[in-house]
């Protein structure tokens, strides 16, 4: 509930009877939905407004190009835009030609419909028809230090959460193992709200990542195809979350990105998300965003892109291994995908 009372702009015809000059305007508004968890409403986009004004007759409400009429003041407004967005919202209360104005901001969270998803509610290895694995070493380009695998003591979905286990053991030439599994030519999209429920691992120099990569990067290689990175966190920097976009000339340490400090990411669940559309890509963790980079028709982030999970060890990015560091595992709920 927010309560707003603001004195703002008034008309006069030139009289002197002041006496019906409204006046106190108050607006109050209600998102409906609105929990710790879900700030900005429970994704229905319902507003409810009730407005008051000494000496008002009626009131007027400009919501974007929507104009609401109202002798009592108490109206409701769906607000439609898919993603969280804030809206300055124009009140003006009326005795005759005599008036007061004032305006409010709100952000409103609106879901639409579940385009894909994955809940990991099978046990065994993961769903087939929507992810394979890409197995190798290295990392292909990052320096990393594990081996990818497809053995079910790296990846498995184990009671109702996919399990991806980075291990200390020799195997292949490397001294670690993980996984890597991928939508790619199972399940890519184009705009639309990602919601991933996830538990890091901890440990120095282990490096989560639940990411997306152009799908055309067969015919149009890293940067071009662009890249991005809804969440990454690295050990030797614990809670501290990554958002980020990699594309041509501004890739590797000049990518576009922010961050966010969270509480507990190796031990409790939180939503990791990104909205994303032809104008902007937004990134949050449980709602609260924290970096908005704006979108154009001249990067490479308006044409299908494909999920990638995993979680390698050292590298680039990872930096130095605890030595006393022997297994981590990296827990994902559910990925949901809106449009």
């Amino acid at each position: 509930m927010a309560v707003f009372l603001l004195l703002s702009c008034s008309s006069s015809d030139g009289g002197d009877d002041t006496d019906s000059k409204p006046s106190n305007l108050v607006v109050n508004k209600v998102i409906v939905g609105v929990t710790p968890s879900t700030p900005n409403g429970d994704g229905s986009g319902v507003v409810n407004f009730t407005v008051s004004a000494d000496n008002a007759t009626s009131y007027k409400i400009l919501i974007g190009s929507t104009v609401i009429n109202s002798t009592t003041g108490v109206f409701s407004h769906t607000f439609t835009q898919s993603g969280t967005n804030t809206y300055t919202i124009y009140v003006s209360a009326y005795n005759g030609a005599e008036f007061i104005s004032t305006s409010i901001t709100l952000t409103v969270f609106v879901t639409t419909t579940l385009a894909w998803s994955d809940e990991f509610n099978v046990n065994g290895a993961p769903d087939s028809s929507k992810w394979s694995y890409e197995i190798g070493a290295g990392g292909w380009g990052n320096n990393e230090l594990q081996y990818y695998t497809n053995r079910p003591e790296n990846v498995i979905v184990q009671d109702g959460v996919l399990k991806i286990k980075l291990i200390k053991e020799q195997y292949s030439g490397s001294n670690y193992t993980s996984a890597r599994i991928v939508t790619k030519n199972k399940y890519q999209f184009q705009y639309g709200r990602v919601d991933i429920r996830a538990k890091l691992p901890a440990g120095g120099g282990t490096w989560p990542a639940l990411w997306m990569l152009g799908s055309d990067i067969s015919t149009n290689p890293w940067p071009a195809c662009g890249e991005i990175d809804i969440m990454e966190h690295v050990g030797n920097n614990p809670n501290r979350i990554y958002g980020t976009l990699h594309h041509p000339g501004h890739f590797g340490g000049n990518a576009d990105g922010g961050s966010i400090l969270i509480s507990n990411a190796t031990t409790e669940f939180h939503v990791y998300s990104c909205e994303w559309s032809a104008t902007s890509i937004k990134f949050y963790v449980d709602n609260v965003l924290y970096y908005t980079f704006n979108n154009n028709n001249s990067l490479p982030f308006n044409k299908p892109f494909f999920f990638i999970f995993n979680c390698a060890m050292g590298g680039n990015f990872g930096g130095a291994v605890d030595p006393n560091f022997t297994s981590a595992t990296f827990e994902v709920d559910y990925v949901h995908v809106y449009h």
